[in-house]
């Protein structure tokens, strides 16, 4: 099992501007590869929060989850009918 809690780091604050923008802070765009142009999918993380992810590592969070998810059919499809 990954442990999730050992990769988090606070990188600083942020304000949101009056056209809504926010600056992410240089440490952790550096840190994260983060560049001018970027995507970022902004998720919301319950009623408080927000998370962002670059395009590529939601690309690649969706083909594991799908992975997963079509390991699943075939278990439930072969797996059932050996027993």
């Amino acid at each position: 099992m990954h442990d999730h809690t050992s990769n988090k780091k606070l990188y600083g604050t942020a304000t949101i501007g009056s056209k809504g923008q926010v600056v992410i802070p240089v440490e952790a765009r550096e840190e994260l590869g983060l560049e001018t142009g970027d995507r970022l999918y902004v998720v919301g993380a319950g009623t408080n929060g927000l998370i962002f992810l670059k395009e590529e590592m939601l690309e690649d969070l969706v083909e594991r989850m799908s992975a997963q998810v079509e390991g699943f059919r075939r278990y439930k499809k072969h797996g059932r009918s050996e027993k």
